[in-house]
């Protein structure tokens, strides 16, 4: 597997996750975040057995090469 780290949050105060990795075999990304655990929030969500579901600030979206025009993981934080 080729992953490749795109960025980690830079306003974690904690081990500074979450981080974005891209896998440039699948062309998939792949999230690193924060366990939801809320049951509530959790029966909101179609997840079947074999998926979950983590969560991950909006100001992470800078890392997504789709959002911060097209930079790879060499350019960005």
């Amino acid at each position: 597997m080729a992953l490749h780290k795109l960025g980690k949050d830079p306003d974690s105060p904690v081990n500074n996750s979450p981080t974005l990795y891209y896998d440039s075999e699948t062309d998939n990304y792949l999230i690193q975040g924060w366990k939801v655990l809320d049951e509530e929030r959790r029966s909101q969500l179609e997840l079947p057995d074999h998926e979950d579901v983590v969560e991950f600030p909006k100001r992470m979206m800078q890392f997504f090469p789709e959002v911060n025009g097209g930079a790879g993981p060499d350019q960005v934080r």
